[in-house]
């Protein structure tokens, strides 16, 4: 995504049908989800996903329907994740997905929550974004499938969703993106279905991760211009205001991630760099020693 020069981000929860936040804390912030349901706050902490409100002794957890018993809680989403990929995760990973994976159970356990591959294009197009210069490539495919597996989720459906809209986008043009409607298709039909349910409100949970896969949508076609992300928006029976505050998010933080990385890797290098004028010395002592030991094998030749 070369036309992406900024960053992304973690925000905070707090439950507005109790008014009681959850007071958590992290330097590093992400996406949240953009309903009645939950509130932006400034506050975030991943160490409490279940505490105790200050005014009741009762044990409050995150919920996004306690009217349906068999919701996990967060606490139990993150250690499905935790139990299936047991490896060690650098910090400057590890933060960011520990509460990405808040912010995702949210979203889909909302009550109007139900997948689609715009929404799973979004995610995609974040995590790639986030694990990009992941030391290793299989370890960064392993915590995808465990991070979407930990979700009741498949990971594979969310790749390949993701992989078709991509392909569809990068044939289209700022004129065939918007008239999906009037055309025959896999991807047309998806996105018909989307302005359908959309349209009906109450069948159509809209999140950051779905303005992430629009905003990829016009980057891969090329229609980049605010009329048609405008455009779009109206046909998907999306509120285009949601979308540029979201997308504004997505823009201003991701360059964050990106200097935290690059303080990453300067780090590494300079420990790289010390361990390699350390074994100098010992080296060159090892090289003398060698020669000092042949030279009295030769000698005593």
């Amino acid at each position: 995504m070369a036309a992406v020069t900024s960053s992304f981000s973690l925000y905070t929860l707090s439950h507005c049908s109790q008014r009681k936040n959850l007071s958590l804390s992290s330097s590093t912030r992400f996406l949240a989800p953009n309903s009645e349901s939950f509130h932006l706050g400034p506050n975030f902490s991943l160490q409490y996903v279940a505490i105790r409100a200050s005014d009741s002794a009762s044990r409050v957890v995150v919920r996004c329907n306690s009217s349906l018993s068999d919701i996990p809680t967060v606490s139990e989403t993150k250690l499905s994740f935790l139990k299936a990929y047991k490896r060690p995760i650098p910090s400057i990973y590890n933060s960011v997905l520990q509460e990405l994976i808040v912010q995702h159970h949210l979203m889909k356990y909302k009550k109007s929550y139900q997948y689609d591959p715009v929404f799973a294009l979004g995610f995609v197009t974040v995590y790639d974004q986030l694990m990009e210069g992941y030391p290793s490539d299989e370890d960064r495919d392993a915590i995808f499938q465990a991070y979407i597996n930990a979700l009741k989720e498949d990971p594979e459906r969310y790749r390949a969703d993701a992989q078709k809209l991509e392909e569809w986008a990068r044939a289209q043009n700022s004129t065939s993106l918007i008239e999906f409607s009037s055309r025959e298709g896999e991807v047309e039909g998806i996105l018909k279905d989307i302005a359908e349910r959309a349209g009906a409100k109450d069948s159509f949970s809209y999140s950051r991760f779905f303005a992430i896969g629009l905003f990829r949508l016009l980057e891969l076609a090329n229609a980049m211009e605010p009329t048609i992300l405008e455009k779009l928006c109206a046909a998907l029976n999306v509120n285009k205001r949601s979308v540029d505050r979201d997308l504004d998010v997505y823009r201003n933080l991701l360059s964050k991630l990106v200097q935290a990385k690059e303080l990453l890797r300067e780090y590494v290098d300079r420990e790289k760099k010390k361990r390699e004028e350390r074994s100098e010395p010992q080296k060159a002592n090892e090289t003398i020693t060698k020669c000092l030991g042949q030279q009295q094998i030769s000698a005593l030749k």
